[in-house]
């Protein structure tokens, strides 16, 4: 964030407090959002094609404080139990926690905060994120300090230790614009000159090959650049899924396409040479797919629907035929928080177990249509062991395959992004900027 928006934060902070009409806002948008934790994205557009009055500081500072609410829900409600006044408990109200969490943000003075609530001693509420550091359970001290369920807490500390706080918090960032240069257009460099000449900042991916970071705020589906397909919106570690798979004039089969980002990079990275068939059991994202396609240049693709989750026979006739196959399969989406922040109020542990058990079958059934010496990239965009390792290695068991150790599979990159154990890449926002991305390499024998 520049100074000058910190100082325009601050001064929009102190009129919330005061009142008005943006207050009432936040206000509103809170409470809808937590009816059922819907996507904070919807509310926001919702709200803003309603209330033409808001300005573009008006909409950024209300969008970044709901996303932060809904971030850090529990972490507020802590602190406003740690410094409530007197010896009644009760819930916080809506207006405490909006104060609370500009305090705790850094937004709000604990003396204008003192002003407009004084049933809460806001200086100590000012200090909690230091007491929280001091809990000795680490399962708690992620849980309250980074705003996440109990039982999501415990399974970061199982699965990455001391590491599972640095994590957590990362989870708990605003998710950094990352967009794929569509080498079919334009490489990346060119097209970080293109946008540099709009006023607009961009950084290169340090792992993606054709990824850009831009650091200037635009709605990049307005430039020009968009409209011609030189630039695909991807988070780099989904980048990185596409670069994996790999394959030149291959035939690769996106078994959980969705509306196709890994896909038109996969085509791309192909230079429009083999054949990349993008499945799906929702037809509608197909079709979003066909459109992005087009804008792309891409022509290499070909769609499959895959109706109640049968496999039509276009599919059915390449078993035992494909090279190289991607299952990014459906899971709980931890490692997407940043950019869902209100799915953490969502889920449920037991979610997980269904999450595997799907992601199971969706796998084992997709290695059948592998070639000998073809190869199953199974990814995920979750970051907990019982979506990710187990399932690859209980694939790999039913089916005969072969765990390909990450350098093996890949390049000289595979040494930052590689398990401690080098089997698998795994990348998370704390490390590597990243959502939280997992894969596994698996190949069938010759």
């Amino acid at each position: 964030m520049s100074e000058d928006d910190h100082i325009q934060d601050q001064r929009l902070a102190a009129a919330v407090v005061s009142g008005g009409r943006l207050r009432g806002l936040l206000l509103e948008l809170w409470q809808r959002t937590r009816l059922d934790w819907g996507f904070v994205s919807d509310r926001l557009s919702q709200a803003f094609r309603k209330e033409t009055w808001v300005g573009g500081s008006e909409r950024r500072f209300a969008s970044e404080t709901l996303y932060g609410m809904v971030r850090h829900a529990r972490r507020i409600d802590a602190a406003i139990a740690s410094a409530r006044r007197g010896a009644a408990a009760r819930p916080p109200r809506d207006e405490e926690r909006l104060i609370a969490y500009l305090v705790l943000e850094g937004a709000l003075t604990v003396d204008t905060a003192a002003r407009s609530e004084r049933s809460i001693d806001w200086a100590k509420l000012a200090r909690f994120d230091d007491a929280i550091a001091g809990e000795r359970d680490p399962v708690k001290r992620v849980a309250v300090g980074c705003s996440l369920p109990d039982w999501l807490a415990a399974a970061l500390v199982r699965d990455h230790g001391a590491r599972a706080e640095a994590i957590a918090r990362a989870l708990g960032r605003r998710a950094p614009m990352t967009i794929r240069a569509n080498r079919l257009k334009v490489t990346r460099a060119v097209l970080a000159e293109r946008l540099a000449a709009r006023g607009l900042r961009t950084t290169p991916c340090a792992i993606a090959t054709d990824g850009l970071i831009v650091e200037s705020r635009t709605n990049l589906f307005a430039l020009p650049e968009f409209t011609a397909g030189d630039f695909e919106a991807q988070d780099e570690g989904s980048q990185l899924l596409a670069e994996l798979c790999g394959g030149e004039r291959e035939l690769i089969v996106d078994l959980c396409a969705g509306a196709g980002g890994k896909t038109l990079a996969l085509a791309a990275a192909m230079g429009n040479r083999g054949r990349v068939v993008a499945c799906d059991v929702d037809d509608g994202k197909l079709g979003e797919l066909k459109k992005r396609a087009r804008r792309a240049g891409v022509t290499t693709v070909e769609t499959l629907h895959l109706a109640d989750g049968a496999w039509p026979d276009a599919l059915e006739r390449r078993r035992d035929k494909v090279t190289r196959v991607l299952v990014d399969a459906p899971c709980s989406g931890v490692g997407a928080l940043r950019r869902n922040p209100e799915a953490r109020w969502r889920m449920r542990e037991a979610d997980i177990a269904d999450f595997a058990r799907r992601q199971h079958a969706i796998a084992s059934r997709a290695a059948t249509l592998l070639a000998p010496g073809g190869r199953l990239v199974y990814a995920t965009c979750t970051i907990l062991a019982d979506e990710n390792q187990a399932v690859a290695e209980a694939v790999a068991r039913e089916r005969g395959l072969r765990i390909v150790p990450l350098a093996e599979a890949w390049d000289a990159r595979a040494a930052q992004v590689a398990t401690a154990d080098g089997r698998f890449l795994q990348v998370d926002p704390d490390r590597h900027g990243t959502d939280g991305f997992f894969a596994a390499v698996l190949e069938r024998p010759r």
